[in-house]
């Protein structure tokens, strides 16, 4: 089992910035690939962001390319999530997810990963 637990949200202006960030425990933490995947009420979970188990290879959701940095430590066995020029959008929570890396095919695929955080909360206000 991996426990991942979010933190890091709240309420932001437009145009600010914001840094997630998830904590893993309870494997080895660089064998998985970590994803960031967002869901507003009413609508249906959507990717953010994933990285690689090396933090090597990154993946991003169109909307988010360039705004949006991913990134992991190993060694603190934690992924983070920097979103910047946000974007005055509907409150949504956003979910740090863990899969196998040897397992994973398809990054931006929520369905791939099989440990998911409670979410934290982001807010971007105009």
């Amino acid at each position: 089992q991996v426990q991942l637990v979010e933190s890091g949200g709240g309420l932001v202006q437009a145009g600010g910035s914001l840094r997630l960030s998830c904590s893993a425990s309870g494997r080895t933490f660089s064998d998985y690939a970590m994803a960031w995947f967002r869901q507003a009420p009413g609508q249906e979970r959507e990717f953010v962001a994933a990285i690689s188990w090396s933090g090597y290879r990154t993946y991003y959701a169109d909307s988010q390319k360039g705004r949006f940095t991913i990134s992991r430590d190993n060694a603190k066995n934690t992924v983070y999530l920097e979103m910047n020029d946000l974007k005055p959008e509907p409150t949504a929570v956003y979910y740090c997810a863990a899969a196998l890396e040897s397992m994973i095919l398809v990054y931006g695929l929520g369905s791939a990963y099989a440990y998911w955080g409670p979410g934290t909360q982001v807010t971007v206000s105009s």
